[in-house]
């Protein structure tokens, strides 16, 4: 893609400055990145040895400033080994003091006071360091990242930890450091490049992720999120904001925020905008499904337009074009709350020319109008992992920052209205090929007396090992095909992909063999479960 791959860049674990949490989750460390000032937090599992992986790094990485961060790795191993001959002596006598049982008591112990150096972000500096592990880090963040990382350059199995685990206990007498590399985009902008001072944060720094002599993109993180403008020939700014907690902790936005439709996907977000301290009322055509979010604090709106009318914010998730048209156009609908200053985002995944005639009624009366589709499913949606395309309205979508941290892992800002209708078509049309191809090789398989275990096994060793496909083809080896992602709305967004090459007359037949796929599964009664029931397309 635009970003492309980014190979990995040497870096040693520190301590992070005492005011700056831990983000939840999977285990990680503060990194600072050789021949730059950069930090960033890198997960337990992402980091590789640095002496087994050098010469590869090397191979990859031909830029003077990599060769100038590994001549620094070089002189810190340097002063290390020297430090450490120093202190040889101390700890050889020390160790020959103790005996087994000791010894285990201690590693126990260095554990804990590991993790309380950690936790109290104390700095240990001195002669009296023990042994300093070189390792590395490949990041690879998935579908949690506009970034896809090199994982594959580790031979390391996927989603595995480290196969030495005792090198994530370090002895008593060792200091919290290690040297790694990364496959991390942390560099600083260039002294040529002026870096965006906006919402700027003292314990974070812009993060530069092009290593090409013409920098393109640029990160600023931001406590919870991360923001990215993209310079390039053409009119459309790029923007996106990388929501993956820091500190835990989201400062809600003053405004009234309301939500109109409480499906699959607008329950969990809604849940999300809740937990984080929004203030939030909520519509849906079937009542009683607001009940749960009344109970958590929600407020109860009778008609879309009377939601509008009361909140600052309005955010829409309905099914598909007819609906996003009816609940704006329609009686009670959500123009007829707007006035001179009211916002409405519409999250639905619809066409761009919907959105669009939605962006022009809505600013005829004054409104503001951003649309959002966002890419992901319940699982992410409850989780608030989703990837939100949003284009429209600039100044809206800084007003929605904080709701989309809460709902989000990541936000890009993509121009003009239909610019995200048009991009989440294209990534939903990418994934409903994909699913359609998983049932195809899960039956062939059967039908040629191949093992569908064996052929997950293999798939998830290879290249295309991912967690959608893992869980997909999970979902059809068991039979279980609650909806996480309802089939009929993947055959929708199949149909509008393919009516947006038509538009443009360019060629969609991978999406249109599938399309034929989904509707058979459909005539099979398959709309209300999950997409993976495709899979049962061809087994009639």
């Amino acid at each position: 893609g635009k970003l492309g791959r980014y190979p990995p860049w040497p870096g040693k674990i520190v301590n992070p400055p005492k005011d700056l949490k831990k983000p939840r989750g999977k285990k990680c460390f503060f990194v600072k990145f050789f021949g730059t000032e950069d930090h960033a937090w890198i997960k337990v599992e992402q980091l590789k040895p640095y002496h087994a992986h050098k010469e590869e790094m090397i191979k990859i990485n031909k830029g003077k400033r990599f060769q100038q961060a590994v001549d620094a790795v070089e002189e810190f191993l340097r002063k290390t080994k020297g430090k450490d001959q120093a202190s040889s002596h101390n700890s050889t006598e020390e160790k020959n003091r103790r005996n087994s049982s000791e010894e285990r008591g201690k590693q126990s112990a260095g554990e804990e006071k590991r993790k309380a150096s950690l936790s109290e972000g104390k700095v240990k500096k001195g002669t009296g360091e023990g042994k300093k592990r070189v390792s590395s880090v490949s990041s690879e963040r998935g579908s949690k990242s506009p970034l896809k990382r090199a994982q594959d350059q580790s031979p390391r199995k996927r989603g595995r930890p480290p196969k030495d685990e005792k090198d994530l206990t370090i002895p008593e007498s060792s200091t919290v450091k290690r040297v790694m590399t990364g496959t991390v985009a942390g560099f600083k902008w260039p002294p040529s490049v002026s870096e965006p001072s906006k919402d700027s944060d003292p314990h974070f720094h812009h993060f530069l992720l092009s290593q090409t002599e013409k920098p393109a993109v640029c990160y600023q993180a931001i406590t919870k999120k991360l923001k990215v403008c993209e310079e390039e020939t053409g009119s459309t700014s790029i923007q996106a904001a990388d929501s993956t907690a820091v500190n835990g902790s989201i400062t809600p936005t003053d405004k009234k925020i309301g939500f109109l439709g409480l499906g699959l996907m607008g329950s969990g977000i809604v849940s999300n905008l809740l937990k984080m301290g929004h203030t939030v009322t909520v519509w849906n055509r079937t009542a009683e499904k607001c009940d749960l979010f009344i109970q958590e604090g929600a407020r109860l709106g009778r008609t879309p337009a009377e939601v509008v009318s009361t909140c600052d914010i309005t955010f829409a998730c309905v099914s598909d074009p007819k609906a996003a048209k009816d609940l704006v156009l329609g009686p009670s609908g959500v123009l007829q709350g707007i006035r001179p200053g009211k916002c409405y985002v519409d999250m639905s995944t619809v066409d761009a020319d919907t959105v669009t005639e939605l962006a022009q009624v809505i600013v005829s009366r004054g409104g503001r109008f951003l649309e959002a589709p966002v890419s992901g499913n319940q699982q992410l949606s409850n989780d608030g992992m989703l990837v939100i395309l949003a284009a429209g309205d600039r100044g809206l979508y800084e007003d929605c920052s904080s709701c989309f941290q809460a709902m989000g892992k990541t936000s890009f800002f993509l121009g003009e209205v239909g610019n995200a209708a048009k991009m989440m078509l294209i990534v939903n049309m990418v994934q409903g090929s994909f699913m359609a191809t998983i049932a195809e090789g899960l039956t062939l398989a059967q039908v040629t007396g191949q093992s569908q275990q064996t052929l997950l096994d293999i798939l998830n060793q290879g290249q295309l090992a991912s967690i959608f496909l893992d869980q997909k083809c999970q979902n059809i080896l068991q039979g279980n095909f609650k909806p996480d992602f309802y089939l009929k709305y993947i055959q929708k967004d199949l149909r509008l992909a393919i009516a947006l090459g038509d538009s443009v007359n360019h060629p969609t037949p991978m999406a249109a063999a599938a399309n034929e796929v989904y509707k058979r599964a459909k005539a099979l009664d398959q709309s209300d479960n999950d997409m993976s029931a495709v899979y049962r397309a061809y087994i009639h």
